[in-house]
């Protein structure tokens, strides 16, 4: 399935202040407005280090790796884990979870290579996937009173003085997103490193015919259609389409290969019109934020101002059409059904002391810089990915779930794939899906997720150091194996119980948990539940008489509001209730 086609356009937004439009004039998108497809950057770079080729000799060194892999290859140049482990080097599992993550990471399904990393990719997508492993993430703003946050995020390891950067603590007491880079500034950044290499990356995909200089290398259609992989029109033009080469084309007639040169010049063109366009509308922004810079608004006025199933959306939309923002709320609870998701992906993000429902069919998640919180993901058909978090439970039914530099965390799953822990965690647990909500099951077959199949107890591990961010990847820090999480003590094991109270009726409701679960954990929730019974049995074979029975039945209340106050559980009753 392909990456679902943008939404329309947004309804008019407020106009700007004229203080700020004056300072600050929008300027005139490009008639097509080419971006990275942010997919491959966020949930495709992997920290194995020998997939990452110093820059210097990346274009030679891949020209080599696509040799061996071609002789390889089978006859429909697909490239199995079996070659792609032996030309690089690297353990069998690797080079599964490379190819695995590559399925994840497809604009399109790929019906020969399965999401597991078997029956082999298509070359030119494994090169491409190589190639973008070289790229580094953009870095934060530096803090203004970072000194001061350094004790709120105690340091127990050699990286914790480059990731306190990036810490809950210290992202809400910055207002969040304002030392954070924008979703813009992630996309100028990433057009920015395509526009560097993509005549190098040109090179590799093309193929040699008889010729001189720049006509010795061409594209045909078909590999020219890969680039997909990381660039796409913000209207959901195809690339081939776009291209006045290869527009129209008959499909029983394939368009004759274009000089490689002449598609560098087309795709360089609309990457810089795009860079200017981005650029300028960033500029355009930060002078709106000085201009209304005296305006301080608080955490509260900012959950106040019906931020609860908003989406932020700029005058650019092309930014944010096919993802939905859950950020900054504190103390709160949200939720998001499939009616509210904007979009095939969702982020959540710097959310603190709240609970989170995404109760939807989707292909993406993030939850990035969360504290004390409980998110819940219903259905995710490709990755989610769970960064820089503390004390949070994640309740999550995925495919696959990356897992990178969180503390305390507790991830209660239903994952088809083995869980992929990288980076420096801490303290981290690991339990069956434990909740279900009525259109759960109508939600993971549309998404293809098994319920049959839950890998939450088998995770993977690599290493602590990440070569793409340079704030977890010092110089002279050798890696080590990253800290793996344990299985949850099954007497603490309980069921989430999402309110029923905002469900929607379907013809054939999720009554129970999809997911088994296992043996030991089955036994704890039949020990408690006899215990409930036993106490239940006790308070109905009491000899007293009415007014003693009444006294008890106040106390158990009392007991139980003393409890939903003190668990927090009370804000999110009268949060849900709200709605």
């Amino acid at each position: 399935m392909a990456d679902d086609p943008l939404d329309p356009p947004p309804e008019p937004q407020p106009q700007t202040p004229p203080a700020v439009a004056a300072a600050s004039p929008s300027p005139s998108p490009p008639p097509l407005l080419l971006r990275p497809r942010r997919e491959a950057f966020e949930h495709g770079l992997l920290p194995i280090p020998k997939l990452i080729f110093p820059e210097g000799t990346l274009a030679h060194t891949l020209a080599q790796v696509k040799d061996k892999l071609a002789s390889a290859a089978d006859g429909g140049g697909r490239v199995a884990a079996a070659a792609l482990a032996e030309a690089l080097q690297i353990p069998h599992e690797q080079a599964a979870l490379a190819l695995a993550t590559l399925a994840a990471v497809l604009p399109a399904d790929d019906p020969a290579l399965d999401s597991g990393g078997g029956g082999g990719a298509d070359l030119r997508d494994v090169l491409l996937f190589l190639y973008i492993q070289s790229y580094k993430r953009l870095v934060p703003r530096a803090h203004k009173d970072s000194p001061a946050v350094t004790d709120v995020w105690p340091s127990t390891s050699a990286f914790d003085g480059y990731l306190s950067a990036l810490s809950p603590i210290q992202l809400v007491r910055s207002n969040s997103r304002r030392f954070m880079p924008s979703q813009a500034d992630e996309e100028i950044h990433q057009l920015s490193y395509l526009q560097k290499h993509m005549a190098n990356i040109l090179t590799l995909l093309a193929d040699s015919v008889e010729g001189e200089g720049d006509d010795s290398l061409v594209l045909t259609m078909e590999t020219f259609e890969h680039l997909g992989f990381l660039l796409k029109f913000s209207e959901g033009t195809p690339l081939s389409q776009a291209a006045t080469f290869f527009a129209n084309s008959d499909p029983d007639m394939p368009a004759a290969p274009v000089p490689a040169a002449q598609v560098h010049d087309w795709i360089s063109q609309n990457i810089s019109a795009s860079l200017e366009f981005s650029t300028e509308k960033s500029i355009s922004k930060e002078v709106s934020q000085q201009v209304t810079s005296d305006i301080d608004v608080t955490m509260a006025d900012a959950n106040a101002s019906n931020a609860r199933n908003s989406t932020p959306t700029g005058t650019n939309p092309a930014y944010y059409r096919n993802t939905t923002f859950v950020e900054g709320f504190s103390k709160t609870s949200v939720v998001k059904h499939a009616s509210d998701v904007k979009g095939h992906s969702v982020k959540v993000l710097n959310c603190h002391e709240s609970v989170i429902y995404i109760l939807a069919p989707l292909k993406y998640a993030t939850v990035y810089g969360c504290s004390d919180a409980t998110v819940v993901l219903g259905a995710i058909g490709k990755v989610v990915k769970v960064e820089h978090c503390e004390r949070v439970h994640i309740i999550a039914a995925a495919k696959r779930i990356c897992i990178a530099n969180c503390r305390e965390c507790i991830f209660y799953l239903g994952v088809n794939h083995q869980p992929l822990i990288v980076g420096d965690n801490h303290k981290l647990q690991v339990a069956p899906f434990n909740t279900y909500y009525p259109q759960l099951g109508e939600h993971l077959a549309k998404v293809g997720v098994d319920p049959a199949i839950n890998k939450w107890d088998q995770p993977f591990v690599l290493g602590v150091v990440d070569p793409h961010d340079s704030l977890s990847h010092p110089a002279g820090v050798s890696d080590v194996q990253a800290e793996s999480a344990a299985r949850l003590d099954p007497d603490l094991f309980t069921n989430f119980m999402i309110p029923s109270w905002f469900g929607t009726e379907v013809q054939e409701p999720t009554k129970c948990c999809p997911f088994p679960l296992p043996e030991i954990y089955c036994a704890s929730q039949s020990k408690k539940l006899a215990a409930l019974e036993d106490i239940r049995r006790t308070i109905r074979e009491l000899q007293i008489d009415d007014n003693r029975k009444k006294e008890l039945t106040n106390a158990l209340h009392a007991q139980f509001k003393d409890w939903l106050y003190a668990s927090g559980n009370i804000r999110q009753l009268y949060c849900l209730q709200g709605d």
